[in-house]
């Protein structure tokens, strides 16, 4: 099996794994189309495996990354999976070892990535990553940590580390269900639009959602998942997209706060 790299002429016929044949998310599937387009200029890459399904990876600079990390330097991962019948062959390991020979043949200092001290959706599986030779360099009261794997062990470099506002995260005085977004992902723009409306008004919670739309606005974010997160009174909830829909809400979010 062989790998591609998405270059912005072939996103008009290539799939991106993710909500391939999810029709309601079809509007979502061309904005993160569109959104690769625009970053591949900024050095983001998106490569996968060269079949139907969900095995890939995207990186990119830090200086361009979408999400409040401070990596000068370092390649910061994005999504990162391997699903299904794909796993236990390998991929997962090839294709890391893809993005890291090309952080290290482009002269930066290796990869970093955000993950949760437990397992969250959205994020890539950190126990996993330390188990490849990542490093833990920074942490979140709230169970986000950073990981990196230097290119260049023997050289002396700046750590990647959370910007202040994810550290800050979000005003403890905020009232209701606050959710942070972006089109980094098919399957947010349709859930946070339609069925997280719906569940917040059929239980009476105020809402309020911010579309994290320029690279200024999510390297400012209270959160560094800016996939999709969630907030309740101000309270940190979740990165799980599905809590959005009326028979997950509830469950999840009496989960978290416990």
């Amino acid at each position: 099996m062989s790998y591609i790299s998405l270059i912005p002429e072939m996103l008009q016929t290539e799939h991106i794994c993710c909500a391939i044949s999810d029709k309601k998310c079809a509007n979502g599937y061309i904005a993160k189309k569109r959104w690769l387009a625009d970053q591949h200029s900024k050095g983001y890459r998106f490569t996968r495996l060269d079949e139907r399904g969900k095995v890939f990876i995207e990186y990119g600079p830090g200086e361009h990354a979408w999400m409040p990390v401070i990596a000068p330097n370092w390649m910061v991962m994005g999504c990162f999976w391997v699903s299904g019948k794909f796993k236990g062959h390998g991929h997962g390991k090839a294709l890391l070892q893809s993005a890291l020979d090309d952080a290290k043949a482009q002269g930066f200092a290796g990869l970093t990535t955000v993950v949760g001290k437990k397992k969250m959706h959205f994020q890539s599986d950190g126990k996993w990553l330390l188990r490849q030779g990542f490093q833990k360099v920074d942490e979140l009261e709230n169970g986000f940590v950073l990981l990196a794997l230097s290119v260049k062990p023997d050289a002396k470099v700046e750590m990647p580390r959370f910007a202040e506002s994810a550290r800050a995260g979000l005003d403890a005085n905020s009232k209701g269900v606050t959710a942070y977004y972006s089109n980094r992902c098919p399957f947010t723009e349709f859930h946070i639009e339609n069925s997280l409306k719906e569940s917040c008004e059929k239980r009476d919670l105020p809402l309020k959602t911010i579309k994290l739309d320029s690279l200024e606005v999510a390297q400012s974010a209270p959160t560094p998942a800016t996939i999709f997160s969630l907030f309740l009174d101000g309270k940190f909830i979740t990165t799980d997209v599905s809590v959005c829909m009326d028979s997950r809400f509830d469950k999840i979010v009496d989960k978290a706060m416990k």
